[in-house]
């Protein structure tokens, strides 16, 4: 059982980085490390803008939210909290656009909403926007709990990358070529996240 739950763990790591290239092609992480940078690259590969929202956390609100608009892409994100928390709300709500949860279809609703039916929190965090985009943003941004579960692991999987590599400083290409030959393996393709 448990070498059968490690090799379901490495399928899901090896599935989100090829989501993660599959989103962000040949492009390295940024060194050093910066989420905002990272956040305006899958804004260029996506051809659309990523706005960064940054509000203070309110009790009983989520600290991160994706909304997707028909013009750009919005995360919002605390403030109020450790710069190492608000790196992964950012890589968090970024995730959910490398796995293309963005594109999942809401599911319908039961009945046609109600001018009242703006949930408090989200008038509260977005009072500026009329009530019937605030319905089409939030409908669009509900996801599943595996929806959540992925997105939460690949902006793990994105920290924990950035910090190895923060450890580790790049080889020249000629160090590469040089390790190539003595230990027979090719250099890894240039850009390619390796997991």
């Amino acid at each position: 059982m448990g070498v059968m739950h490690v090799r379901a763990r490495v399928t899901t790591h090896d599935v989100l980085w090829d989501k993660y290239r599959q989103a962000m092609g040949d492009i390295d992480l940024p060194r050093p490390f910066d989420e905002v940078a990272l956040v305006a690259r899958l804004a260029e590969r996506r051809g659309r803008p990523i706005e960064l929202i940054p509000v203070d956390a309110l009790p009983n609100l989520p600290c991160g939210l994706l909304m997707v608009t028909d013009h750009a892409d919005c995360i919002v994100y605390a403030t109020d909290t450790s710069a190492l928390h608000q790196r992964h709300i950012l890589l968090h709500e970024a995730a959910h656009l490398v796995c293309g949860h963005d594109r999942v279809a809401p599911a319908p609703a039961k009945r046609p909403a109600a001018d009242g039916d703006v949930p408090s929190g989200a008038r509260t965090l977005l009072p500026h926007l009329p009530d019937a985009l605030v319905r089409r943003v939030l409908g669009r941004t509900v996801y599943t709990e595996p929806q959540e579960q992925e997105a939460e692991l690949l902006a793990s999987l994105i920290c924990s990358r950035a910090a190895r590599e923060a450890r580790t400083p790049p080889l020249a290409e000629g160090q590469q070529r040089r390790l190539g030959s003595m230990f027979g393996a090719a250099p890894a393709p240039r850009g390619r996240a390796r997991g």
